[in-house]
């Protein structure tokens, strides 16, 4: 598993400026090192979308003497300062974002004298894409043509000379849209909301690509990867190009199938001149208010899923090509923020699969069940969000030297539910925040040293019994209702009840481990249900599975043929079968949803996840909760009795704490289960049941 470091590395106390991250120093590569760094994320390069000189300056540029005193480098000196450590750096591709700045300069024009923070010196101007694609600036960026020599032209056959302009995101009555969540109030620089479906603008990413490739970046992570349904909040895009490609999208399917889509209310229509939002605006609909009821809402959500596949997968591909036409190999990956289903068909094209997470809490092991199941078999490297989540509060708690804990928890949590949450090495604190993240370096070092030092005990491979299914279909209208507001607040109504996270938070919450199944609905993404994905657990629950595939349902019969058993709640699906081994149960009556019992029952506050190592031994994770705001600690939880139900037996049990501390555990049987007493357990402890030593 990937040990991650969130390395946006803004300073304290200021405000975390997009796009363009803080210059690099040497030292930092120091505090890697002891952090045990696999990879950086958010870490490099992410000027391109001020402009490509702009980008180049950031990779290549020459830093004066000053700089160096103090082991300034310019990023591609980072990147292989960070190789000579077995570190690697991916280079950020902020896909949304369009930027243009205030600027200052001298008479001449040909040098910067403020940018962004302005203080009253010289001409004022503007400086970003727009003035980059008019070759407004000869005397400092290279002009256009350098990049793309036969110029940029648009799928209208026009050439194209403001690259704003041409690429935005437009709302329904066709205004550009802002990326508000990185433009700082009170500051006056402008970020458009770009739209990937723009041919013109998926051109210019690859030009970012080529330059972040040729300056020795290990991988690309494209950023805002839902490209443009985030837009959906701002009640967009309504652009020419999503409204060329949702056209042709309803001209290709059969006549049946547009009628059920449109409830017949296409009937009579031209589509071969049809235009969504002037259609929507004819009938009262402005895509903002009631968006979910809004006629034609699910196929234009399909019909833009299928394309943030496409056109992230030709970035992905493209930048792999490129990087082998310069004799290398690259990863790719891209921020799939909360893993919402819209992401599952981009896992394909990634070989890491980074998440900011919606909202961060102290306590979320049924999220990170999620986390691992999305996955699949590749890493996952997690960072946190600061809307709509504890991270303020925590940063203030660490300021005042307390909240050791409650940080340890958020890196402990991860690894024993199967992600790694990265450490904060002044991360993102929103646009609103004069500050970033940055945890204590030593206590930091403490987990990732314990984290590294015993990853031979994490594996994604789990020996739990239990799977409970979230079906991409069936839960979609309720999450997009509880999960309110936009990606500056991060809201959620908690009286909007989805009885999935309500089953997988009462598991979580009363120590039983389990798996994650994502049943996808064919559309968004390929539907993979089969009966082997479920036929190594003795109970699968169905939390309110009330649409499925027939793929599904075949799944479920195979499973059931073969000796599983199915728990149902609150809505199910007819097409499911009725069978002895088929049961129903409230989404949160943890007993009734386990008909075979509870494989780990223990007095303590822990949640649990139980995972088979590679040499045939037994990791049970414990993490345990219950903060003491008082005596700013988890307090350790003593002579706690555990009982564990394993697939095989195993003579012997020792616990492993990150204080250092393996204590061998005396192991007997009652009923089936292993019956171990845990002399003290704090925030974490694994107990490791083998055979013979230690592995």
């Amino acid at each position: 598993m990937h040990r991650g470091v969130y390395f946006d590395a803004w300073f304290p106390r200021q405000h975390c400026y997009h796009p363009s991250l803080p210059p690099r120093r040497l030292r930092m590569i120091d505090d890697l090192v002891d952090l045990r760094a696999t990879v950086l994320v958010w870490a490099a390069m992410g000027g391109g979308s001020l402009s490509l000189p702009y980008l180049e300056q950031e990779a290549f540029g020459p830093v004066d003497a000053r700089s160096r005193f103090y082991g300034f480098v310019n990023d591609s000196e980072f990147v292989a300062a960070c190789h000579a450590r077995g570190i690697q750096v991916l280079g950020i591709v902020f896909e949304a974002q369009g930027w243009e700045f205030p600027v200052e300069l001298n008479e001449a024009e040909d040098e910067v004298l403020a940018i962004n923070e302005l203080r009253g010196a010289g001409k004022r101007d503007w400086m970003g894409l727009r003035e980059f694609s008019a070759n407004r600036y000869p005397r400092l960026w290279r002009p256009v043509e350098h990049y793309f020599p036969d110029g940029l032209v648009n799928s209208a056959g026009e050439p194209v000379t403001d690259l704003i302009e041409e690429c935005v995101v437009r709302d329904i009555h066709g205004q550009p849209c802002h990326a508000h969540w990185v433009e700082c109030p009170d500051r006056e620089h402008r970020c458009f909301y770009m739209d990937r479906n723009n041919p013109v603008w998926r051109e210019y990413l690859k030009a970012v690509i080529r330059i972040q490739v040729d300056a020795g970046v290990d991988g690309i992570q494209l950023d805002e990867a839902e490209l443009p349904m985030g837009a959906f909040q701002y009640g967009a895009c309504f652009c020419r190009d999503c409204m060329q490609g949702f056209r042709e999208h309803l001209r290709a399917l059969p006549p049946e199938r547009l009628a059920e889509v449109s409830g017949g209310a296409l009937a009579g229509a031209d589509l071969a001149t049809f235009h969504y939002g002037a259609w929507l605006l004819e009938r009262g609909h402005d895509f903002k208010q009631d968006r979910g009821s809004t006629p034609l809402f699910g196929e234009y959500y399909a019909f833009q899923c299928r394309q943030i596949a496409t056109y992230f997968g030709e970035l992905a591909t493209y930048a792999r090509t490129y990087a082998r036409s310069r004799g290398r190999e690259i990863v790719v990956s891209g921020n799939f923020f909360n893993l919402e289903p819209m992401y599952l068909a981009l896992v394909d094209d990634v070989d890491l699969v980074i998440t900011e997470m919606r909202n961060t809490t102290y306590r979320q092991p049924e999220w990170y069940r999620y986390v691992a199941a999305f996955a699949g078999d590749k890493d996952v490297v997690v960072v946190e969000n600061p809307y709509g989540g504890v991270v303020p509060e925590l940063i203030g708690l660490l300021a005042e030297g307390r909240g050791h804990d409650l940080f340890r928890l958020s890196l402990f949590e991860a690894a024993a539910f199967g992600a790694n949450m990265s450490v904060p090495y002044g991360s993102w604190m929103g646009s609103v925040i004069e500050d970033s993240f940055y945890a204590p370096h030593g206590l930091a070092a403490e987990i990732q040293t314990f984290l590294a030092d015993h990853e031979h005990l994490v594996t994604r491979r789990t020996a739990n019994e239990v799977a409970v299914v979230f079906s991409v279909a069936s839960t979609r209208e309720l999450i997009g209702r509880a999960d309110a507001g936009d990606n500056t607040t991060n809201a959620r109504d908690e009286s909007v009840v989805v009885p999935y996270r309500v089953a997988t938070r009462a598991l979580a919450d009363a120590a039983v481990p389990f798996d994650v199944v994502i049943w996808a609905d064919g559309a968004t993404a390929p539907d993979r249900a089969t009966a082997a994905a479920l036929a190594r657990y003795s109970t699968v629950v169905l939390p309110d599975v009330h649409a499925v595939t027939d793929a599904q349902v075949a799944a479920v019969e195979g499973y059931l043929a073969g000796g599983g058993t199915v728990v149902v709640t609150d809505r199910a699906a007819d097409a499911l079968p009725r069978h002895e081994r088929v049961r129903v149960a409230g989404h949160a009556a943890v007993d009734d949803l386990l008909p075979r019992g509870r494989q780990v029952v223990t007095a303590g506050s822990f949640a649990t996840n139980l995972q088979h190592l590679a040499d045939g031994s037994y990791a049970l994770h414990l993490v345990g909760y219950g903060y003491d705001a008082e005596l700013d600690a988890v307090p350790l939880q003593r002579d706690v009795e555990v009982r564990v139900r394993l697939p095989e037996d195993r003579s012997c049990a020792t616990l492993v704490t990150p204080d250092g501390g393996r204590t061998t555990l005396a192991v007997a049987r009652e009923g089936g289960a292993h019956v171990l007493v845990l002399p003290a357990v704090g925030v974490y402890g694994i107990v490791v049941l083998h055979d013979g030593e230690l592995p």
